[in-house]
């Protein structure tokens, strides 16, 4: 039988059930790949342990499958019961730890088969859900993550619930097979006559869509990433509308020339009453005129980038009823989130602590599991995840603060405040052994090759530098890294693709560098390239202005200088 596209598989779900709760019940080991291409949209990933294929393939064993988790929260907002909850079920029913997201969710990892389902009901039971977390539907909505009591931020942050909320998909697959009643009935886990989805229709969106809201200066959320990104404008302190950009997106596949990185165009600037339903007309744009032939080619930013925006406004704009005009100007100056001790704003204080790679854990490098877990308990104080994999404690009164900081001492664990600028913002993707696409190591060597390149740094006189590094494992980009001053790429075993010139403040697209450079030879390369910067650049510049006033290149858009080196151009 040939294989099924994906399109096929949803149209032929009855409302993205398929046979998932058949298979649940059943004593097979895993899902088959419709079931898996399905689970997607229920908030999870079947994966295998990669470190174990050959051998387990020795001995003519089964993969060693597991499943990935993620809980959806818009502007990655828990209380502290709600984080408290996942820290336990890490514990009893994951692999113990917890990975932050750059989408400012929570991943669990290591679920088997046989407690799927009393993970995601154990996810919702505690007030948050997984529908929606994955899936070719609009994902986690992002917003600043620092808890500063302001008008602007806590309107950003209602404005993403508000998002979340309105691209829910309606049908009632999700409560059925994973919600209702302890004991799981065939009989009610169908939908003869799907629910109408009035915003995806009977397949969905093409692809994955994500939508991000910023407040200038900071761009934590890489609002030019997003499928849409939202740019908050203020009034005498009063919230009056949002400038829309359309087309971001971070995925390719090396050597296919139609996948590329883009960073999202202006659109056009609404009134914040119209905001909701701008993003409404755009998702319905791209779920009508996408790519289904090609999952490579899915992607909203393909749409913009080879239609036009002039098109793309002309489609949006026959879809709303209001007027619109051109986006206003902005100013953004870094990703980076605040750690260490500041003021909310309203007579209360919050906390940033670094957590390496978003993973929290307890192992023989660090102990912030535990941490996190008694200062939640200890103080009953509500969490946020940044978008760059930390962590906020907030709504803390001054007297805690000293209770919080032994805690923190008693587990080693520093707040990061005095780390490198560089290491402040770097990130990394999971990769191996767990992501199926990885082709080399990511979270597992990062921090290794951190602490060479701050070495580096140190040596520049340039640890205090807004330095943005990042790195995948494979293309796809879940660790942002086409916009970063320094990304590398996965390619192969211990060897990647190197990015350099984007911006630390998030709106430059990084040029490919060099097609491939070996592990061991990042530091050095680093090196290489910031020597020429210290030598050269001007007062106070910062690298990727240095980088982008002293390097002759092509336009980047142009799709091919992500694929090319300078000895084939």
């Amino acid at each position: 039988m040939a294989r099924q596209s994906v399109e096929e598989i949803k149209e032929e779900s009855r409302g993205l059930y398929g046979k998932i709760a058949e298979t649940l019940l059943s004593e097979e080991s895993h899902f088959n790949e419709s079931e898996y291409q399905l689970l997607k949209f229920h908030g999870t990933y079947q994966q295998d342990n990669r470190d174990s294929r050959r051998e387990r393939r020795k001995q003519k064993l089964d993969k060693e499958w597991s499943f990935m988790v993620r809980t959806k929260m818009p502007s990655g907002t828990l209380t502290a019961e709600q984080y408290l909850a996942h820290h336990n079920m890490a514990n009893q029913l994951g692999n113990t730890t917890m990975r932050l997201t750059t989408r400012q969710g929570i991943q669990l990892h290591g679920i088997l088969k046989g407690d799927l389902r009393e993970t995601i009901r154990s996810i919702s039971d505690c007030g948050l859900t997984t529908w929606g977390a994955c899936g070719d539907v609009v994902r986690n909505t992002m917003a600043p993550a620092i808890p500063i009591n302001s008008l602007a931020h806590n309107e950003a942050r209602n404005l993403a619930s508000e998002i979340s909320s309105r691209f829910d998909a309606k049908t009632t697959s999700y409560s059925s097979i994973w919600l209702n009643g302890e004991k799981l009935d065939l009989d009610n886990t169908h939908e003869e006559a799907p629910t109408e989805e009035p915003i995806y229709g009977k397949l969905y969106l093409p692809r994955k869509f994500k939508i991000g809201i910023a407040i200038p200066p900071v761009n934590d959320v890489d609002l030019f990433s997003q499928d849409i990104g939202l740019v908050l404008h203020q009034e005498d302190r009063n919230v009056v509308g949002y400038s829309i950009y359309v087309g971001g997106g971070f995925g390719m596949t090396h050597g296919i020339k139609t996948t590329y990185p883009a960073l999202a165009k202006p659109l056009f600037y609404c009134g914040k009453e119209n905001v909701a339903e701008a993003c409404e007309a755009i998702v319905k744009v791209q779920r009508d005129y996408g790519d289904r032939s090609d999952r490579k080619h899915a992607r909203l930013k393909y749409l913009v980038n080879e239609k036009g925006i002039d098109w793309f406004r002309t489609k949006v704009c026959e879809r709303i009823d209001f007027q619109t005009q051109d986006v206003k100007s902005d100013n953004f100056n870094s990703v980076a989130d605040a750690l260490g001790w500041h003021e909310q704003g309203d007579g209360k204080m919050f906390l940033g602590v670094h957590v390496a790679q978003g993973r929290i854990k307890d192992d023989e490098t660090t102990q912030n599991r535990s941490a996190f877990k008694k200062i939640t308990e200890t103080i009953s104080c509500p969490v946020r995840i940044t978008p760059n994999a930390n962590i906020y404690f907030y709504d803390i009164d001054e007297k805690n603060c000293e209770l919080v900081n032994s805690i923190l001492a008693e587990y080693n664990i520093e707040i990061g405040d005095n780390f490198s600028g560089a290491r402040q913002t770097a990130h990394a993707c999971v990769a191996l052994p767990t992501c199926g696409l990885a082709l080399s190591e990511s979270e597992r060597v990062f921090s290794e090759l951190l602490d060479s390149i701050d070495k580096v740094l140190e040596d520049f006189k340039l640890s205090e530098e807004q330095i943005l590094i990042r790195m995948t494992g494979c293309p796809n980009g879940c660790a942002r890294p086409y916009n970063a001053d320094f990304a590398f790429v996965g390619r192969a075993p211990k060897k990647y693709a190197m990015f350099v010139g984007g911006s630390s403040a998030g709106d430059r697209l990084a040029r490919l560098y060099k097609k491939s450079v070996d592990f061991e030879q990042i530091k050095d390369e680093i090196k290489q390239v910031l020597a020429g910067f210290v030598s050269n650049r001007t007062q106070n510049e910062k690298f990727s202005d240095f980088w982008n006033r002293t390097q002759v290149s092509d336009s980047d858009t142009d799709p091919l200088q992500f694929h090319l080196d300078d000895s084939e151009r």
